[in-house]
């Protein structure tokens, strides 16, 4: 995929579709990684959360149930793999699976952009 702009590329002013063209991967992976709190659960991730418990301590906010669904979504895009340890009671861990760290290590760039762009604008989120 080839983000850089040549010649041929019209600007979406001129009678077309912003998404008229554009990478279809790229806007999936973008509506994705854009959902509330994936970012923050990603995060949790790499910070080396692996039960329910701790993904809700380190992502501060969000719902049991709305971290149960972000979890299930994650796992059903192949980002996050869900281990279930047969035990009393049952233990359910989460990791990252190879995609998602592939995915985090794709977005350190950003988070970088974002910081520097913070930083020189006096503020932070």
């Amino acid at each position: 995929m080839d983000l850089v702009m040549n010649s041929s590329v019209r600007p979406a002013h001129e009678g077309r579709a912003i998404d008229d063209g554009a990478c279809p991967d790229l806007q999936g992976a973008l509506e994705l990684v854009g959902r509330r709190w994936t970012g923050a659960i990603l995060t949790a991730a790499t910070h080396g959360a692996e039960r329910f418990g701790e993904y809700r301590a380190l992502v501060d906010g969000i719902s049991d149930r709305l971290l149960s669904q972000r979890l299930k979504e994650l796992e059903a895009e192949g980002l996050i793999e869900r281990t279930v340890i047969p035990s009393t009671p049952v233990q359910i861990r989460y990791r990252l699976a190879p995609d998602g760290h592939a995915l985090v290590a794709a977005l350190q760039p950003l988070a970088r952009w974002s910081a520097l762009r913070s930083a020189q604008r006096g503020t932070r989120h």
